[in-house]
């Protein structure tokens, strides 16, 4: 190719040059949960009007359930699949978004993971195996859930159903808030933090997902737009992290950098030269198609630089089999495969895996519905439809709204808006609310937020429901006949603390933006249908949480001098409405310890040195305080300890349980985390029935820290691993031991 034709290729609409036979080409396409035609790459039709759409990413990782977001991640890409086989769809997908919740108001939550990093970083190498991995390949191996390179050696030849992308790289979680916006916003950020919390989840998609794509965001980092930092892009996510895959640009982040950043007064040549050089292979808009070619022919940029750009395009594109065909099970995918009743099912599952119970005073749920025949439904989302899909979406195959699947159960259903929409700016609907409940053997209200109050370019103003919705709750509550159900639709928190110190009030749900099977969901959790077992993925604080801190305030740990508290379950020490990691069941799970290693002991040679930490106390100093990761060989069996947990179910009823295990730096450390999750795992036990579950972990990557100059230590001392609702806890003591090593000799 000429210059001329090889710059009409960095776009996200690549031109294709027919005169050497290579064909145009789309690269954005969403399916963030769903294939969406958010992007142009997918366009629905007569032949395929619709795709299956899948809860919210918020709510579908309150499962704590890994092979349920890659069985999900597989049946996206299969519908995908279906789509390109009909020449509707590509094969690129910008999907998923995996930043970490900061703040509670930003609002993007609803396309998050969660706050935890190893929360965050675990959901999208999961959801993007299932995106990528061909199925019948892995099938053919004896073991399964090996990583990428277990298969292949040379990841670059490893064949992809379709191409994932982990975004948005990085430090990026403010969009606009008080009239800061998302395109020109600094983060100012520790590099700490970025190792700690904004970059681990990156580094476990590329290096443990093999995922294919990077998108570097809006913002700028410590002064550099992210899109131009050699730094973020070429050394730490091609060099040190080894991404096989290309760096794509959001839409248009060299745009920004020129008209809101400002950076170093480029125009669009030096900007579009500066992201090149700085890694960044194909810029989503056309910016690069534009002026690239100037660029190169003035010196700033190198033929050879966008030479490699397109080679890392290429290779994707041929590991999609986009040049040579694809391999027979993939091209015989058709229309069949899309909204299949297996993939509305699993959007149904999903649902009710997610859904929270956050309050059940004295068993109220689930409800008998021989016994609770004439059910009062009130609320702005009692009927909600387009609410539920969320974001990111293209056209579900169907939507059964709360109203739909409840109707399935009750003899008998009146319902009531109590709100004219989501604001809620009046009050004139509450009185037929109240006339409803008055008359009903139960009642459910159903309020929340939607994407007038929380989305992508929207952060929250504060956590309260909007509008009149709380006096509605108060009122409805204070007359029904009956208990009183009140049910959230969110994505972020919401203050409802009245709600759950309230009598009236006796049980409380959190369906997130349930998807096109909603509804049906809430119904078979409010009637027993489904016993919930889901777990808060974010923290829910009180409102006064956003009168203590700007949400331009970066730092995850508090900042003394200025009074702000912390952020996220790790550093923050207040009250809150209700916890991370919070849900409830209709059957009680205890904890037993079967089986576990008590210590670790590591070998030290003379050549590993012992590190120095902050410690409150002098007094309670090891003599080896830590050792440097890097320093260590992790790999090795040394650094292992296993641990086996009972979940006995010693309740009335069948559940699912998520046990989540965290563990607890040694005490005296200044700085740390207060605790971190290292694992979890979803089981299901029949009641009066118990089942073991088995974790091995590596103590570089669950007992590590990461100190103020940001290097990822390994403490010694006493650790404590907390089980679950931390009634259960396991002490793990970490110890080094120097052995001398014998110097070579010259003869």
């Amino acid at each position: 190719m000429t210059l001329g034709e090889k710059v009409k290729q960095l776009g996200n609409h690549a031109n294709g040059v027919s005169r050497v036979g290579l064909p145009s080409y789309e690269w954005w396409s969403e399916a963030l949960h769903g294939v969406s035609n958010q992007g142009p790459g997918v366009q629905f039709t007569q032949e395929i009007p619709s795709a299956t759409n899948f809860p919210t990413v918020i709510l579908m990782v309150a499962s704590f359930n890994q092979s349920l977001w890659k069985t999900i991640g597989q049946a996206v890409s299969t519908e995908a699949r279906a789509m390109h086989n009909q020449g509707h769809g590509g094969l690129t997908y910008w999907s998923p978004t995996m930043n970490v919740v900061r703040d509670p108001r930003w609002g993007r939550i609803t396309e998050t993971p969660g706050e935890d990093p190893f929360l965050v970083g675990t959901y999208a190498v999961n959801y993007v195996r299932g995106l990528q991995d061909i199925e019948e390949e892995e099938e053919e191996e004896e073991e399964s859930n090996k990583p990428p390179n277990y298969y292949y050696k040379d990841l670059n030849s490893r064949p992809l159903k379709v191409s994932a992308c982990c975004k948005h790289y990085t430090a990026y979680d403010v969009d606009n808030w008080n009239g800061v916006q998302r395109y020109s916003y600094n983060a100012k950020v520790s590099q700490q933090d970025i190792v700690e919390t904004f970059n681990r989840p990156f580094e476990m998609c590329i290096r443990d997902g093999d995922v294919s794509s990077i998108m570097c965001s809006y913002n700028s980092v410590n002064g550099i737009p992210t899109c131009a930092d050699p730094k973020l892009l070429k050394e730490t996510i091609r060099d040190e992290w080894g991404l096989h895959g290309y760096i794509v640009s959001d839409c248009d982040s060299i745009q920004t950098m020129v008209a809101n950043h400002k950076f170093l007064g480029d125009g669009y040549e030096d900007a579009s030269a500066q992201a090149m050089r700085a890694g960044m292979d194909l810029n989503c808009g056309d910016s690069y198609t534009n002026y690239m070619e100037n660029a190169t022919l003035s010196g700033k940029v190198k033929e050879g630089d966008i030479d490699k750009a397109l080679n890392n395009l290429y290779v994707v594109l041929m590991r999609l089999g986009f040049f040579d065909g694809s391999s027979p099970s993939l091209r015989s995918i058709g229309p069949e495969s899309v909204c299949s009743d297996e993939h509305i099912e699993l959007s149904a599952e999903a649902a009710r895996e997610g859904i929270v119970l956050l309050k059940n005073d004295n068993n109220t749920l689930p409800l008998d519905h021989n016994k609770f025949k004439n059910i009062a439904v009130i609320g702005p989302h009692a009927n909600a439809t387009t609410t539920m899909i969320g974001t990111y979406v293209g056209i579900p195959c169907k939507i059964t709204s709360p109203l739909d699947g409840l109707s399935e159960f009750a003899a008998s259903l009146t319902y009531a808006k109590g709100c004219d929409g989501v604001q809620c700016k009046n009050d004139s609907l509450i009185f037929p609310a109240m006339e409803a409940a008055k008359n009903a053997d139960a009642t459910i209200i159903i309020v929340g937020l939607d994407t007038s109050i929380e989305q992508e370019g929207l952060d929250r103003i504060d956590l309260n429901l909007p509008g009149y919705q709380e006096q509605l709750i108060k009122q409805v509550s204070d007359v029904s006949k009956g208990p009183v159900i009140l049910m959230v639709m969110s994505a972020g928190g919401v203050d409802i603390s009245f709600a759950k110190t309230d009598s009236k009030i006796p049980a409380i749900l959190w369906a997130g933006y349930p998807g096109e099977e909603g509804g049906r969901a809430i119904a078979d959790v409010v009637f027993g249908k489904y016993n919930p077992g889901g777990k808060l993925p974010i923290t829910w604080y009180t409102n006064d949480y956003i009168t203590k801190l700007p949400m331009t305030s970066m730092p995850l740990r508090p900042v003394d001098e200025l009074g702000y508290p912390g952020r996220t379950y790790k550093f923050f020490n207040g009250s809150t409405v209700y916890p991370f990691g919070y849900g409830l069941s209709y059957t009680q799970f205890n904890y037993k310890i079967v089986r576990a290693h008590r210590s670790v002991n590591v070998k030290l040679n003379k050549y590993q040195h012992c590190r120095r930490l902050d410690y409150l106390d002098d007094a309670g100093r090891p003599l080896c305080e830590s050792v440097l990761v890097d320093d260590l060989d992790c790999s090795t069996t040394e650094y292992e300890y296993e641990l086996e947990v009972e979940v006995q179910n010693v309740g009335t009823m069948d559940g699912d349980d998520v046990l989540i295990l965290y563990s607890v730096p040694p005490a005296g450390i200044v700085g740390t985390h207060s605790k971190q999750v290292i694992g979890f795992q979803r089981v299901f036990v029949p009641a009066g029935e118990s089942k073991n579950l088995k974790f091995t972990f590596n103590a570089c990557k669950s007992l590590f820290l990461v100190e103020k100059n940001s290097y990822k230590l390994l403490p010694s001392g006493a650790h404590t691993i907390l089980i679950g609702n931390e009634s259960t806890s396991l002490p793990l003591q970490v110890d080094f031991t120097v052995t001398a090593v014998e110097e070579s000799k010259n003869d």
